[in-house]
């Protein structure tokens, strides 16, 4: 007789881990949550009290192919925390405060210890974003995926005073760049890394290319509140470099009649970059236009507020250089 477990789903085996992640979530979860994981959905107490006018904030992204070196390597202990990564630091170029944060897994057939281990990664990226994983949704689909592989992605809200959101407006030709390190390729780029690397060099790699995304959460929004009675923190701009890099994602902030200059050679460059360049014959513009190159965030700030930013970031052990200026022009990038 047929059943849904003999067609590929196992449901006994589904809900006893969700007891198991559960247990593991509850820890973790702040005191505005309500209610979390178990039920048909998750209860998260607004702080209206830190507050003036709150505007909610969102984000969806995933990890992307990164995963493909995950599964390889046999290594999913960071993933996790690079799908926290993407969504709050994305969060943080509108100055606002990750809330809470959701998961999905899909998957056709994987072992119960990488669910765990993806789950556990989960966990370490919302603390180190001080936010509540909440809930989530883990998809198993036999025939959409191969054995083994998953994909995984998530949604975060967030909130920021209306008075403090960050879009970019107030940048005018002047202001410095300030870039802040990254922690190696982070989660964009790795359909050309697979194509650049044989599948013994990705493994020989993988620790370097598994790197978890930098979470900047905690010295970006402490640096922010300082800023509201120092104006020598003033931010006007903030681009995550991740998909369409320096390219694509600073444009992405710039006001009409501006552009931004970007001086190569204005910070040290991680060396898997030079590799993969090296190794793939990969023009330099199309480097600048798919990876960060050593840099996770860049900060829009007045010139005069640049050595105070970075002297601030550093006591967070961050190190951050000026790596270029705005300049007059038609919202466009230009690395020199």
């Amino acid at each position: 007789m047929l059943t849904y477990k003999k067609s590929g789903v196992d449901i006994k085996r589904a809900d006893s881990l969700k007891q198991k992640i559960a247990a593991k979530l509850r820890t973790q979860a702040s005191a505005q949550l309500l209610k979390g994981i178990g039920g048909f959905g998750s209860l998260f107490e607004f702080p209206r009290g830190k507050y003036k006018q709150p505007v909610l904030a969102a984000s969806c992204d995933g990890v992307g192919t990164k995963l493909k070196i995950a599964v390889l390597a046999k290594r999913h202990d960071s993933v996790g925390i690079d799908a926290v990564a993407m969504n709050v630091n994305d969060l943080l170029c509108l100055g606002a405060e990750p809330l809470f944060f959701l998961d999905y897994i899909a998957y056709s057939k994987l072992s119960e210890d990488t669910l765990l281990q993806v789950i556990e990664g989960l966990k370490r990226g919302c603390l180190q974003a001080n936010c509540s994983l909440v809930g989530g949704e883990m998809a198993q689909m036999p025939g959409m995926y191969a054995s083994g592989e998953y994909d995984i992605a998530g949604f975060c809200l967030g909130a920021v005073d209306k008075d403090r959101i960050i879009d970019g407006s107030r940048i005018a030709a002047g202001d410095a760049l300030v870039g802040i390190e990254s922690n190696g390729l982070h989660s964009n780029g790795f359909s050309l890394v697979r194509k650049v690397f044989s599948k013994n060099e990705l493994k020989r790699y993988a620790a370097e290319l598994l790197k978890p995304t930098r979470i900047y959460v905690k010295p970006v929004l402490s640096l922010l509140r300082s800023a509201v009675s120092d104006k020598r923190l003033a931010i006007k701009g903030i681009a995550h470099i991740t998909g369409g890099a320096f390219y694509d994602k600073i444009a992405r902030i710039l006001p009409a009649g501006t552009s931004a200059r970007i001086h190569k050679g204005s910070w040290p460059m991680p060396q898997i970059f030079r590799l993969v360049q090296n190794k793939g014959r990969v023009a330099e513009c199309e480097m600048f236009h798919t990876f960060n190159m050593g840099l996770g965030l860049v900060l829009v700030v007045p010139a005069s507020a640049a050595e105070s930013i970075k002297a601030y970031l550093a006591k967070f052990n961050l190190n951050s250089w000026v790596v270029g200026e705005i300049i007059p022009g038609a919202k466009e990038v230009e690395i020199v």
